[in-house]
C-alpha cells in the first residue's frame, strides 16, 4: 500500500492511460530512444501524483530529463530484476525536489550531506530531495529548504523556475550493489532579492541532514561542471584558479567557517567501496543548467 507521505511517479505517453511507475522502470528510457540519455517532457503534480507526459497537460511544466550514462536502472539485466527483494520491486519510483537558491549576487547555495544518512552520505547537493505531500512542487522544495538550513523563503512570492529533471539511484553505480532507491528530482532555481552574505546569517542548518553549507559564484560552478564522471584528471587542469574555498561546517548548533579544497569537489564517484566527498553528477547537471541562465 501507498504511503500518502509519499509522492510518486506517474507516467502517460501517447494515448496510453496513467500508470504508476515500476521502481526497475527506465523513466527516461521510457520517453526517449534506448540509447540517449536526454529528452523533454512535461511534469506536474498533481494529487499527491507526479506525472510525466509527452504531452501538455492542466498545470504542467516543459523541461529537460537527463540520466547518467551509467544509471544503474538502464544497465539492470533481467536477472539482477529478479534478485531485487519484492519489497524494492514494489516501491515505485520516488520524486525529490531539490532548490538551487541564488542570491542576488549569483552565488549558488549547496550542503554536504551528513555522514549519517543512508542514501548519499557525505555528497554535495542543492538543499531538497525528499517530497511528501504537496500541491505545487515549490511549495516541497521550500519545505525542504527551511527543514534542512533555516532558511524560511515560503510565502516570499520569490521568482523560480524548473531547471531540468535527473533520474536517480542510489547506489548510483551497479558495481557498487544492485539499486535500492530510485528517483526522479526536480531541480528548481529560486531568485533571492538578497545578497549569499545575508543569507548566510540566516542559516540554521540542521545537522541531522547537513555537515556543511558553501555558496558557489560562477567561476567555482564552472570549473566543477567539467569534471566529468569517467574522464580520468577532468576539471583538474586548469590553471591559475583558486585551489579552495570556504564553507561553512555545522556541529553542535554551532557554525564554524573554513576552507576546503577545490578538489574535494572535483572528486568522482567510486566505482567500488565507500562513496567519497564530491559533488553528486545530478548536481553537476543542475548547475550546467544554471550556467545557461547566466548566459
Amino acid at each position: 500500500m501507498e504511503s500518502a507521505k509519499r509522492v510518486l511517479v506517474y507516467l502517460t505517453k501517447e494515448t496510453s492511460l496513467l500508470q504508476c511507475a515500476r521502481f526497475v522502470q527506465g523513466i527516461t528510457g521510457h520517453f526517449a530512444p534506448e540509447d540517449q540519455d536526454r529528452v523533454m517532457v512535461n511534469c506536474g503534480l498533481d494529487h499527491n501524483r507526479f506525472i510525466i507526459s509527452d504531452r501538455p497537460f492542466s498545470g504542467s511544466r516543459k523541461a529537460e530529463l537527463q540520466r547518467p550514462a551509467f544509471c544503474p536502472i538502464k544497465h539492470l539485466t533481467t536477472d539482477q530484476v529478479a534478485s531485487l527483494p519484492e519489497e524494492i520491486r514494489g516501491r515505485g519510483v520516488d520524486v525529490g525536489v531539490a532548490i538551487l537558491l541564488q542570491s542576488v549576487n549569483k552565488r549558488i547555495l549547496l550542503t554536504r550531506r551528513s555522514k549519517e544518512l543512508h542514501i548519499f552520505p557525505n555528497v554535495w547537493v542543492p538543499p531538497g530531495l525528499y517530497c511528501g505531500s504537496a500541491t505545487e512542487l515549490i511549495n516541497a522544495g521550500l519545505r525542504e529548504l527551511q527543514e534542512e538550513t533555516g532558511l524560511n523563503l515560503q510565502g516570499a512570492n520569490l521568482p523560480w523556475s524548473i531547471l531540468g529533471f535527473w533520474e536517480s539511484a542510489f547506489p548510483p553505480l551497479l558495481s557498487r550493489g544492485l539499486p535500492t532507491r530510485h528517483h526522479i528530482v526536480t531541480y528548481l532555481l529560486v531568485s533571492s532579492n538578497e545578497t549569499h552574505q545575508e543569507l548566510q546569517e540566516k542559516l540554521q542548518p540542521d545537522e541531522r541532514e547537513v555537515s556543511a553549507c558553501a555558496w558557489l559564484d560562477r567561476e567555482i560552478a564552472e570549473q566543477i561542471v567539467t569534471a566529468r564522471e569517467g574522464e580520468k584528471d577532468s576539471g583538474r587542469r586548469s590553471t591559475g584558479l583558486q585551489t579552495a574555498i570556504t564553507i561553512t561546517e555545522v556541529s553542535s548548533r554551532s557554525l564554524t567557517q573554513k576552507d576546503l579544497a577545490l578538489s574535494t569537489l572535483l572528486n568522482m564517484a567510486p566505482i567500488e567501496g565507500e562513496d567519497t566527498e564530491r559533488v553528486s553528477t545530478g548536481t553537476k547537471y543542475a548547475l550546467e543548467l544554471w550556467l545557461e541562465t547566466l548566459r
